[in-house]
């Protein structure tokens, strides 16, 4: 069952790109201000919802679940939400421009 859990978590990293910010030094600091600013940019410009709009659609479908917070991929468009329950981490990738749950790791 543990290494479920654990090959879970780090596919979904993977599947994100995601590197450790002790790795990445500023280069990882870099590249999340510049998602986050392309996510406002898009969502000023009409083309996807706001992170408030999507947790407002997905945070109540998560009931029992603490929430963790959000990560952004400009690249795929998408919102992960990360979220805990009975120490089991799930995520939850949403399309930013439909709200539409795209994916569901457990």
């Amino acid at each position: 069952m543990n290494k479920t859990i654990v090959l879970s978590a780090a596919l979904a990293l993977a599947s994100f790109g995601s590197v450790s910010p002790a790795a990445a030094g500023s280069g990882f600091q870099e590249q999340t201000r510049s998602d986050q600013g392309e996510a406002r940019k898009e969502m000023k410009a009409g083309n996807q919802l706001s992170l408030r709009e999507i947790e407002r659609r997905v945070l109540p479908k998560m009931r029992g679940s603490e929430y963790l917070g959000p990560a952004y991929d400009a690249t795929a468009r998408a919102y992960r939400l990360k979220f805990i329950k009975d120490g089991r981490v799930t995520y939850v990738d949403v399309d930013a421009r439909s709200g539409r749950i795209i994916n569901r790791s457990r």
